[in-house]
């Protein structure tokens, strides 16, 4: 979501805080903005263009300073408009304003702040909550910036990561965090922050990974770093390798569609190590934990969550073990029953999303300590925050709307499946056998699928044209509809719903007519004649059906009736290959309605804010 970057050096920082803001452009933003200490004074450029045409203005202004923070924003408080873009600035007087920040999170108590500082006089030109935290620094400071933002975190209700420096202390920086990601990059007589060390690759590798409550002091020569108590605290300096940029589209149209293509790959990479299944592939101590366990209980948001889903029917088939699946943003706001025996499964591509994250803090405040975590990044909050975690390797995703991400979370949930029955005494020699031969031909299998994308396209003018869309699915496809659905909703805006089969008689039959495409999933399974008669109820109404058909269903083309035919049965890692054409799918529809693919309206890519 938000991004920040940040730089105090010796040298002219403009072209480190533009770099940065172009590595976070994957997250999502509406507008952007660089502040600067420039010849003795505070100078700022905003915009709700993209990050080039920000460079673009500060190049035009010969914006350049020694002193510097940086920011994307998705618009939580307030319009996307110029005067809302960060950083904002306060203390304005003869010689200018004198504090610039940036802030990334929430003030659940800005509204209270807001009307305070009104009336001791300040005058607000933004609708956000950000701009509180600017006066409030303003306010309380007196001549040391460090105990000015220390008084003012005291003050804050809620979860932010902050950057802010002042026109009358022009070499330093002071940064804090609370529930909100961010890091310190250690350079040589110079600096660095960042909500994301990505952000940072190619300036500096040595990275500080500061914790809830800590406020870090950024000067030329160090950096020191204090606790929520105010207690100078040492944390540790990590040498992070990270992608150094986004790679070349290649023949691709969008990253979406090139990404969708590197499935193969990235499943394969995530399988690279696995010569058989074993406890120690999620970490040294999986084999006690897993052994102590007997439920688990999966967190996460969004399409993790349908991957969540996915799981839960595998573990509980294979592995006997009952699962509860829970969309992280609801689980720590409800009344729940605790049990300490149970695993808690975090699913996260960015592993900084904020829901999830609290919703880990909340299942171990409640004496739930054995955690895991499914992830693509190893240096994210989730996974040091988890005793457990296996690290997917589908590499920088950055459209918006996640496809390699999600079948790479797939693939290591299915696994987590293999080595719980494994611990649990569920899984013979010769199954395991059968399981990893599965697992390792699959990156050849999803290959065979992207071979339909012709057939998809003829498909997809056809719903470019509709504004509704059913997807149906029974079984363990059942939350791979879901996800169809999510990509068809999030990139093309037509508004798409899933349902199980079988539920379709319950209500939304109602909404069948020749106006409503309906997508279904057909593998050859045991629901199959159960799924076929759904499919005849849909026909029955005038319903126009897309099947996306495993071989051996005796499910033909016919009127109202159109058919594409997977390649194989997969048997349990059907779901996977079957996610396949519904990403396709999702996607020409859009190119053919003309949306912009890799950034859809109103979302961003890592929801670091509830």
């Amino acid at each position: 979501m938000c991004g920040i970057v940040g730089a105090v050096a010796s040298r002219n920082i403009t072209p480190i805080l533009v770099e940065g803001l172009k590595r976070l452009e994957y997250r999502g933003y509406d507008s952007c903005g660089v502040a600067v200490f420039d010849n003795g004074g505070l100078r700022r450029v905003r915009s709700t263009e993209r990050v080039a045409e920000l460079e673009e203005h500060i190049a035009r202004d010969h914006v350049a300073g020694f002193t510097g923070i940086a920011h994307t924003r998705w618009a939580t408080h307030g319009a996307p408009v110029t005067r809302n873009a960060h950083p904002h600035f306060s203390g304005h007087g003869s010689d200018g304003p004198s504090i610039a920040l940036v802030h990334n999170g929430i003030i659940e108590n800005h509204e209270e702040l807001r009307t305070e500082l009104q009336a001791q006089g300040y005058v607000f030109e933004s609708q956000t909550d950000t701009e509180v935290i600017a006066h409030l620094v303003h306010h309380l400071y007196h001549g040391d910036l460090l105990d000015a933002v220390q008084q003012t975190i005291k003050r804050l209700h809620g979860a932010y990561a902050i950057a802010v420096f002042c026109r009358d202390e022009p070499h330093r920086i002071i940064a804090a965090r609370q529930g909100s990601p961010l890091v310190i990059g250690r350079g040589k007589n110079e600096n660095f922050l960042a909500s994301d060390a990505l952000a940072l690759a190619g300036t500096t590798d040595q990275i500080v990974y500061l914790e809830d409550g800590d406020v870090a002091d950024l000067q030329l020569g160090n950096v020191w770093i204090m606790d929520q108590s105010g207690k100078a605290v040492t944390r540790t300096i990590n040498t992070v390798h990270v992608h150094t940029g986004a790679a070349d589209l290649g023949p691709y149209r969008h990253y979406m569609q090139k990404e969708i293509f590197e499935q193969p790959r990235a499943v394969g990479d995530t399988l690279e190590d696995v010569e058989s299944i074993t406890p120690e592939l999620f970490g040294d101590q999986a084999y006690k934990v897993f052994k102590q366990i007997d439920r688990v209980l999966i967190l996460a948001c969004g399409t993790s969550y349908y991957a969540g889903l996915t799981a839960k029917y595998w573990i509980e088939s294979i592995a006997k073990i009952p699962v509860s699946v829970e969309i992280a943003s609801e689980y720590r706001y409800r009344d729940s029953v605790p049990y300490p025996s149970t695993l808690v499964v975090t699913i996260s591509q960015s592993g900084e999303t904020a829901d999830t994250l609290a919703a880990l803090k909340h299942a171990r405040g409640l004496g739930m300590e054995q955690t895991l975590t499914i992830c693509n990044v190893s240096t994210s909050a989730m996974v040091r925050e988890c005793k457990l975690a296996f690290i997917t390797r589908a590499g920088v995703e950055i459209g918006v709307a996640s496809t390699k991400a999600f079948t790479t979370q797939l693939t290591a949930l299915f696994m987590l499946t293999l080595a719980l029955a494994q611990v649990h005494g569920q899984l013979t020699d010769a199954q395991e056998i059968e399981h990893v031969k599965a697992l390792r031909h699959l990156p050849s299998a999803i290959s065979a699928v992207l071979a339909l994308e012709p057939q998809i396209m003829a498909w997809s003018d056809r719903f470019a044209a509709k504004e509704n869309a059913l997807f149906l699915g029974r079984g363990m496809h059942y939350p791979i509809a879901l996800e169809g659905a999510l990509k068809l909703k999030e990139i093309s805006y037509i508004h798409a719903e899933a349902y199980p089969a079988g539920e379709l008689k319950h209500g939304p039959l109602a909404l069948v007519t020749e106006q409503m495409p309906v997508v279904t999933i057909a593998p050859n399974d045991a629901l199959l004649e159960k799924l076929k008669s759904n499919m005849q109820e849909v026909r029955a109404r005038g319903g126009e059906l897309y099947v996306f058909a495993d071989a051996g269903t005796k499910i033909v083309n016919s009127e109202g009736v159109h058919v594409i035919r997977m390649p194989e049965n997969y048997g349990p890692l059907s779901p996977i290959l079957h996610t396949i054409p519904l990403q396709l799918l999702a996607y020409h529809t859009a190119c053919s309605r003309g949306t912009d693919v890799d950034k859809p309206r109103n979302l961003a890519k890592s929801v670091t804010v509830e």
